[in-house]
């Protein structure tokens, strides 16, 4: 995990906005970040030519007041690093492309943004950012708060779960008193039968394989001392990630982190299925979806669509 030397964190006027202010000075504190974006994005002004050519300064008016009731709100709630240099963005479109845009722009190392629960809104923008965003995304529930006492991450023993569970190593080093709990999901095949052995006697053997491959790969990872606590899950009804889901909530953990499958410009457009769904189902916990900074080749060409 690089340090977050610049955040861009997504602001909409909502009141999930402090919540996400209270993330941002909680991670700028332990990473001395030098610089964080607040970045709203509005949809479209959709103004009549012949109204701006009466009020030519309606736009940049309305810009400077949203600035305005933005930076307000933020000397409000942010407590972190006081030596950051905090800076307000205000654009027009769509809120993924710009907010892409303005990643690619600043070179950020992630972005924040809100999950919302009872008020208005899709969630569409949180995939279309983890699919191409050039960096991590942390994805952050309503009411949610900033701990990292206990961190799950689910895992296939794959390179982008070593990943996400370098990158929670690092973070356990840096907040310290953090636990780490790495989460494997197994099912048994259809086919079972036909070894001889009963349902039960096949499952035992599904979970010795997962231990015996968690252990490979623990193997691989340097944990700088930090011990991983391996946990087994079986799914027995086609839903691995509900059984993510619930294991976090049952663990009461802080947060998961996920690794992003897309690496290359042909991948770009692949996070892996179960990150996908975990953004689309999770709306309890924040989830941090890791790409190592800059390796999303695939964001240029979509850049060049903006």
């Amino acid at each position: 995990m690089y340090l977050i030397k610049k955040l861009i964190v997504c602001l909409d006027q909502t009141e999930l906005d402090d919540t996400l202010i209270e993330f941002a000075s909680f991670i700028t504190t332990v990473n001395l970040t030098k610089k964080v974006y607040f970045v709203n994005v509005i949809r479209n002004l959709a103004i009549p030519k012949e109204v701006l050519e009466e009020f030519p300064n309606l736009i940049d008016d309305m810009i400077s007041e949203r600035k305005k009731n933005m930076k307000a709100q933020v000397e409000r709630n942010f407590r972190g690093n006081k030596k950051a240099s905090l800076n307000y963005v205000v654009r027009e479109g769509s809120l993924s492309k710009k907010v892409l845009k303005l990643a690619e722009e600043k070179s950020a190392d992630m972005i924040i943004m809100g999950r919302k629960v009872h008020l208005p809104g899709t969630g569409v923008a949180s995939l279309r950012l983890a699919r191409r965003a050039s960096c991590s995304l942390l994805i952050v529930p309503e009411g949610a708060r900033p701990k990292v006492k206990r961190i799950l991450v689910p895992s296939d023993f794959s390179d982008y779960s070593k990943d996400a569970l370098e990158e929670a190593i690092l973070i356990a080093k840096k907040y310290g008193d953090t636990e780490i709990i790495c989460q494997n999901v197994f099912h048994v095949p259809a086919g079972y039968h036909f070894t001889g052995k009963s349902y039960e006697e096949f499952s035992s053997v599904m979970k010795k394989n997962a231990e015996a491959n968690f252990h490979k790969f623990i193997k691989k990872i340097d944990t700088q001392g930090i011990e991983i606590q391996p946990v087994y899950t079986q799914d027995e009804d086609e839903d691995p990630v509900q059984d993510i889901v619930d294991k976090a909530l049952e663990l009461e953990v802080d947060g998961i982190i996920i690794g992003a499958k897309g690496r290359t410009a042909a991948t770009a457009l692949f996070i892996g299925s179960m990150a996908e769904r975990l953004i689309q189902v999770n709306d309890s916990l924040p989830l941090l979806v890791t790409r190592p900074k800059g390796k999303n080749a695939g964001i240029l060409d979509y850049i060049l669509e903006i």
